[in-house]
C-alpha cells in the first residue's frame, strides 16, 4: 500500500500550556518534509545512555562543589526515586566511568595492595590521589543494577603499567591485570556486563595526558583477548568498547583501521559548549549555526567507520555539554533539554547507536537532582525520546524559520512516525505542516514530487475534535512560568513530579486533529505521534 501524506497541526484546544508566559504572538508558518522511503540511519532500541561518576564531594570547579554524594562508591543506591528513574527506561545503559577512571585500582584482596580513597591534591593529575573500588561495593551496585534492569558498561583503568614522558603523554603497553581481575570476578559472579570500555579522554591530545593511537590498538588487542579468554564458552560475549575521548580524526582512523576484528563501538566525548563557566552558555544553547557545528564530528566519525573494515558502530560516550561539570540553573534546567534533544536528533541522523548523558546524578548536568534526586527536565526530555522515538532515523527538512530544529523516527512500538519540533525563538509560535514523499508517487512519476493535503482553518478554543476524524498524539514541554532556567518541567501544561512515593509520573499525551498544523509554541518542544503516516522505512 502506498504512504500516507497528510498535513498535520495544531492542538485542538487553546494551548494555554505551550506558551512561554510573557512571550509576543508572533506567528509563523513552517513546513517539515519526511522522505519515509527508506531509513538515513539506525538507533539501538535504548539509544538513551547516562552515566555514573567517580567524583568525590571534594570535586569543584570555579569555586563549586556540585557533586555531593553521586560517586560510584557513595551513592545511596537505596534511595526510591533513583531506582524508579532508571527502571522507568526499561532498559537504562550505565557507563560507568569518567576522568578518574584511569586512576582507579580494583580491590581483589592481596595485603601487598592497598585499597586507598581519592585524596585532593592539587599536584596530582585531576588534582586527586589514586582511588580504590572494594569488591564490597563492586557487589552493591550489582545488586542495584539488577533490580533496576540497567545495562552496564564499565570503563576500565587504561593507565596502569604505564610511565609519564617528558612531554606529557603516557608510554609503554597497557597493564591488564588489575582489569583482567576484575573481569574474571565479575564473571564469578555472575553479574552482567554489556561493554568493557577502555579509558577515559586518552584519545588524539587527551585531557591530563594522552596515548598515542599505535599503542592504543594494541591495547585494545590486550582487552579482547582477555575478554574472550575469560569468558571463553559463554553465548554472549561483552562488547568491547574504546577510546572514550574527544574526537580527533586521524587518531580514531588509525585505531579503526588497526582493530577491524577486536572493537566493537567507538566511542567519543562532546562538551561543545566549552566550560560551565562561560557566561554564554545559553546564547550557545539557543543559536542554530552554533549547534551545527557538532555535525562535523558526527559525519566525520560515520565517514571512518563506513570506509573502514571495521563493522565497529559509534557511540556518543559522554556527553555534558559545558565541562568541568557543567552550569548551575543552565545543564540542569529547561533550557539544556534544547541542546540535549537536538544532540539525540543530530546524533541519530548520522548512524549513532546510543548516546550517554554526563550524568544520571552528579554535578550540575545529571538528569536527577544530587541533593534530592528528583528529576531534572532533562530526564523527561529523555524519557519520552525513549519511549517514543523508534530504530529507524527519517530524512527530515524543515523550511521555515531557521530557529525550528526537526528529526523524525518511526514510532517505537507503534504504528507511523513521530516528530520532534523544537522551538529556539521566544517570540514566535510556528505553525508546523508535514509533508511526506510516498512509494505511490515514485512509482508513477520520475520526479520527486510532494503530495500535499489541504488543511483545516484553526479550530476554536475549547473545541473537541470531531469523533469521525482521525487524531495525533502531541507532547508539548513548556518551563515553568516561562523562565528558561526553571528545574520544572511541563509537559501539556501540567508540572512534571515524582509522587510521595517516588514514583515517576506517566507522559501523556493530548489527542489533536490531523487537520491541523503542529502549533510550536515559543521557548518549547514538541513531540507528536502521527500513527496515520505509514512509510515504507518503518514496516
Amino acid at each position: 500500500m502506498g504512504s500516507m501524506n497528510q498535513f498535520v497541526g495544531l492542538c485542538f484546544i487553546y494551548l494555554s500550556c505551550c506558551i512561554t508566559k510573557g512571550s509576543s504572538q508572533n506567528v509563523e508558518e513552517g513546513s517539515a518534509f519526511i522522505d519515509g522511503r527508506n531509513a538515513i540511519a539506525s538507533i539501538d532500541d535504548d539509544f538513551i545512555c547516562a552515566t555514573l561518576d567517580w567524583w568525590p564531594p571534594e570535586k569543584c570547579d570555579y569555586g563549586t562543589c556540585s557533586w555531593g554524594k553521586a560517586s560510584l562508591l557513595n551513592l545511596d543506591l537505596s534511595n526510591n526515586i533513583l531506582l524508579n528513574a532508571i527502571k522507568a527506561f526499561s532498559p537504562l545503559k550505565i557507563r560507568l566511568g569518567g576522568t578518574l577512571q584511569d586512576k582507579v585500582i580494583y580491590d581483589m584482596g592481596d595485603p601487598n595492595q592497598p585499597c586507598p580513597q581519592f585524596i585532593h591534591n592539587t599536584s596530582e593529575m585531576f588534582s586527586f590521589t589514586q582511588g580504590c573500588l572494594p569488591m564490597a561495593r563492586w557487589d552493591e551496585l550489582n545488586s542495584f543494577f539488577k533490580k533496576t534492569g540497567a545495562v552496564i558498561i564499565f570503563g576500565l583503568n587504561a593507565l596502569n603499567g604505564r610511565t609519564m614522558a617528558s612531554d606529557g603523554s603516557s608510554v609503554g603497553p597497557w597493564d591488564s591485570t588489575n582489569a583482567a581481575a576484575i573481569i574474571r570476578y565479575t564473571v564469578n559472579k555472575g553479574y552482567t556486563i554489556y561493554a568493557w570500555e577502555l579509558g577515559n579522554e586518552l584519545s588524539g591530545n587527551g585531557v591530563g595526558t594522552r596515548v598515542a593511537a599505535a599503542q592504543y590498538v594494541s591495547d585494545v588487542k590486550k582487552l579482547y583477548s582477555v575478554v574472550n579468554e575469560i569468558y571463553q564458552g559463554f553465548k554472549v560475549i561483552p562488547k568491547i568498547i574504546a577510546p572514550g575521548g574527544f574526537f580527533d580524526a586521524n587518531w580514531f582512523k588509525e585505531l579503526v583501521n588497526k582493530t577491524p576484528n577486536s572493537l566493537d563501538i567507538v566511542t567519543h566525548h562532546i562538551y561543545n559548549l566549552g566550560p560551565g563557566v562561560d557566561t554564554h552558555l545559553v546564547e550557545k544553547i539557543l543559536n542554530p549555526s552554533y549547534l551545527d557545528n557538532e555535525i562535523n564530528t558526527f559525519r566525520d566519525l560515520k565517514n571512518i567507520l563506513d570506509t573502514s573494515s571495521t563493522s565497529a558502530t559509534a557511540w556518543v560516550g559522554e556527553a555534558g555539554g559545558a565541562y568541568n561539570s557543567g552550569h548551575n540553573l543552565v545543564t540542569n534546567a529547561f533550557v539544556f533539554s534544547f541542546w540535549y534533544l537536538d544532540q539525540l536528533g543530530m546524533a541519530s541522523k548520522y548512524n549513532t547507536k546510543t548516546y550517554c548523558r554526563q550524568t544520571l546524578i552528579g554535578g550540575n548536568y545529571g538528569l536527577l537532582n544530587t541533593t534530592t534526586f528528583v528529576p531534572n527536565p532533562d530526564y523527561y526530555s529523555a524519557l519520552l525520546w525513549n519511549q517514543l522515538m523508534g530504530r529507524n532515523v527519517l530524512f527530515t527538512n524543515f523550511t521555515g524559520t531557521k530557529k525550528i530544529r526537526a528529526y523524525s523516527h518511526c514510532g517505537k512500538q507503534s504504528k507511523g512516525i513521530v516528530l520532534l519540533l523544537i522551538n529556539l525563538d521566544g517570540n514566535t509560535t510556528v505553525q508546523v505542516h508535514i509533508t511526506t514523499e510516498t512509494d505511490a508517487l515514485n512509482r508513477t512519476s520520475s520526479s520527486n514530487q510532494q503530495h500535499i493535503l489541504p488543511h483545516s482553518r484553526f479550530a476554536r478554543i475549547g473545541q473537541e475534535p470531531r469523533k469521525d476524524v482521525s487524531t495525533r498524539e502531541e507532547y508539548h514541554l513548556t518551563a515553568k512560568d516561562g523562565n528558561l532556567h526553571s528545574q520544572i518541567m511541563l509537559l501539556n501544561g501540567k508540572i512534571l513530579a515524582v509522587n510521595s512515593s517516588g514514583d515517576i509520573p506517566p507522559l501523556e499525551p493530548i489527542n489533536v486533529n490531523l487537520g491541523e498544523p503542529i502549533k510550536v509554541a515559543p521557548y518549547s518542544i514538541v513531540f507528536a505521534h502521527i500513527p496515520t503516516i505509514e512509510v515504507s522505512a518503518c514496516r
